[in-house]
Parts: C-alpha cells; sequence; structure tokens
C-alpha cells in the first residue's frame, strides 16, 4: 500500500446464514454442513483471506440449496400422500 491512498474497504460476501437457518427448518441434516461454512465467511474476511471466504459461502449455499430442495420435495410428497390418503378414505366411506 502506498502512503496517501486510504486502504480499501473488504469485499463484501454474502453468508447465507439467513438460507441456511431456513433451510434446518426444511431439512435439517444438510443445513448443519451449510450452518457450519456460513460462520467460517466472515472470520475468513477479518483475517484477509477472501478466497477462503469466497469458498466457505459457495459450500454454504451448495448446503443450503440442497436442504431447500429436499425438505421442500419432501414436504411436497407428505402432504400428497396425505391428500390421497383422503380422498380415497373418503371415496371408501361413500360407497357404504
Amino acid at each position: 500500500m502506498q502512503p496517501g491512498y486510504p486502504s480499501q474497504p473488504p469485499q463484501q460476501i454474502d453468508n447465507n446464514m439467513t438460507m441456511s437457518i431456513v433451510a434446518i427448518f426444511l431439512f435439517w441434516p444438510l443445513a448443519i454442513p451449510a450452518i457450519i461454512n456460513a460462520s467460517k465467511v466472515n472470520p475468513l474476511i477479518q483475517q484477509g483471506d477472501y478466497a477462503g471466504a469466497q469458498a466457505a459461502a459457495a459450500e454454504s449455499k451448495k448446503w443450503s440449496k440442497l436442504a431447500l430442495i429436499i425438505g421442500l420435495a419432501w414436504y411436497g410428497v407428505v402432504i400428497l400422500c396425505c391428500l390421497l390418503g383422503g380422498l380415497s378414505s373418503l371415496a371408501g366411506n361413500s360407497s357404504v
């Protein structure tokens, strides 16, 4: 750094903590690595390791997306099964 020039502010990297916390309510086994990686981002930025922070943020985003997709698909299957089970129950009772 040259004298007279202000130092550059650290890069802003989204740690995806919010998405990781939302994902824990949908499919917690994959949300745990997402939260662990999201919690690594800010300390790595403070240490000046922007590449490491970017990699941790990318890992957090990957695990969060996987947890969201699997969790939403699982809830969709459960709701579909409940609806079909209820409809079949109604159809079976109406013929009596």
